[in-house]
C-alpha cells in the first residue's frame, strides 16, 4: 500500500470513528436508566398512573400518543407543548393544536403528581420524560409493544405559538412534504411509514378530510383513491355543515387496538386522511405498507425503532431546561 493510499486510509478511519463518537455521544445523553440512583421505580409509577387513567376513558390512549408527536415535532421533545399561558401564546394555543384531547396533558399531569408523591422522586423527573413514558404505555394498553424508553431529557422554558406553524404534518400532506418534514429530525422514509400506524387508534375531525368525500379538488366530487363505499359511509356520518368537533374513528375496523390494521385499511382505499393514503398511492412507501399489512412484527419493531429515534428530536440537557415543579408552568 503506497504513502498516498495508507494516508486515505487512517484519514478516513478516524473520520468515521469521529462520527461514530459523535453519534454515541448524541444519543448518550438519553439512556434507559438514567433515574436509577434517584427515582428507581419511576417506570412502574408512570405504568399505573396512565392505566388508571386509561381505565377511566379510552381516548386517553390516542390523545398521548398524538401528543408525544405533537411536542417532538415543535421544539424537540421538552413537554413544551404542554405550557400554558394567559394570553394564548404557547404551542397549545396555536390552531392545529387546539384539537388535542385534553385526556392527554391530563394524563402527564397526573403521572407527574403520582411521582412526585413518592419520597425521593420529587422533581427529579422532567415532564418530557414522563410523556415519552406514558406514550409507550398507552400503545401497550391497547394491545401494541411496549420497549425500554430511553431517559434523560429535560423540560423546556419556551413554548410559542408561531413555533407551531410549519412543524407539524397535515392532513392534506404528499408523501414529498411528509419525506421532506420527517427528514428534518432524522427520520427516513421506514420510520414515516411506522409512525404512520400510530392511526391504528384515534379519531379524527370531519373537516379534516371533508374535501375528500364532497369537493375532491374543488370539483364536486369524492377522492378517487378512496374506496367508493367506504366514502359513502363517512357522509354518513359526517355529513355537509355537521357540526365541528364530530369525530370519527381513524380505523374503521379495530379502532381500539394498535394492530397493523391500518396498512390493511390503506390497502383498500379506506385510508381517512390524504396523507395517509398516499402512503400506498405513490409507489414509493406502498411496498413498506405491503410489509407491514402482511407481518405485524415487522411492523411492531419498525414502530419501536421509530418511536426511539423519534424521542432523540431536540432533546434538551444541562443548562438547555429543567425539571419542572408543575408540567404546565416553567419553574
Amino acid at each position: 500500500m503506497s504513502y498516498h493510499h495508507s494516508f486515505i486510509f487512517i484519514a478516513t478511519l478516524f473520520l468515521l470513528l469521529f462520527l461514530q463518537f459523535i453519534s454515541t455521544s448524541c444519543n448518550a445523553q438519553l439512556h434507559v436508566d438514567h433515574y436509577i440512583n434517584t427515582c428507581p421505580h419511576v417506570a412502574s409509577i408512570v405504568r399505573s398512573a396512565v392505566e388508571k387513567k386509561f381505565q377511566h376513558t379510552f381516548v386517553t390512549a390516542p390523545s398521548t400518543l398524538r401528543l408525544f408527536f405533537h411536542d417532538c415535532f415543535v421544539r424537540g421533545c421538552d413537554a413544551s407543548v404542554i405550557l400554558v399561558s394567559r394570553n394564548g401564546t404557547t404551542e397549545k394555543d396555536n390552531p392545529i393544536n387546539l384539537s388535542l384531547a385534553g385526556d392527554g396533558f391530563d394524563t402527564v399531569i397526573r403521572a407527574k403528581a403520582a411521582v412526585d408523591s413518592v419520597a425521593g422522586c420529587t422533581n427529579k423527573v422532567s415532564c418530557a420524560d414522563i410523556l415519552a413514558m406514558a406514550a409507550r404505555d398507552v400503545i401497550a394498553l391497547t394491545g401494541g409493544p411496549s420497549y425500554a424508553v430511553e431517559l434523560g431529557r429535560l423540560d423546556g422554558r419556551i413554548s410559542t405559538k408561531a413555533s407551531v406553524n410549519n412543524h407539524l404534518p397535515h392532513p392534506q400532506f404528499t408523501l414529498s412534504k411528509l419525506i421532506q418534514m420527517f427528514a428534518s429530525h432524522g427520520l427516513n422514509l421506514v420510520d414515516l411509514v411506522a409512525l404512520s400506524g400510530a392511526h391504528t387508534i384515534g379519531f379524527s375531525h370531519c373537516s379534516q378530510f371533508s374535501k375528500r368525500i364532497y369537493n375532491f379538488r374543488s370539483r364536486n366530487r369524492i377522492d378517487p383513491t378512496l374506496n367508493l363505499a367506504y366514502a359513502k359511509q363517512i357522509q354518513q356520518e359526517c355529513p355537509k355543515n355537521v357540526d365541528p368537533r364530530m369525530v370519527i374513528d381513524m380505523d374503521p375496523v379495530t379502532n381500539n387496538v394498535f394492530d397493523n390494521n391500518y396498512y390493511k385499511n390503506i390497502q383498500q382505499g379506506k385510508g381517512l386522511l390524504s396523507s395517509d393514503q398516499a402512503l400506498f398511492t405513490d409507489r414509493r412507501s406502498r411496498s413498506i405498507v405491503n410489509l407491514f399489512a402482511s407481518n405485524s412484527t415487522a411492523f411492531e419493531k419498525s414502530f419501536v425503532i421509530a418511536m426511539t429515534k423519534l424521542g432523540r428530536v431536540g432533546i434538551k440537557t444541562g443548562k438547555q431546561g429543567e425539571i419542572r415543579r408543575d408540567c404546565a408552568m416553567v419553574n
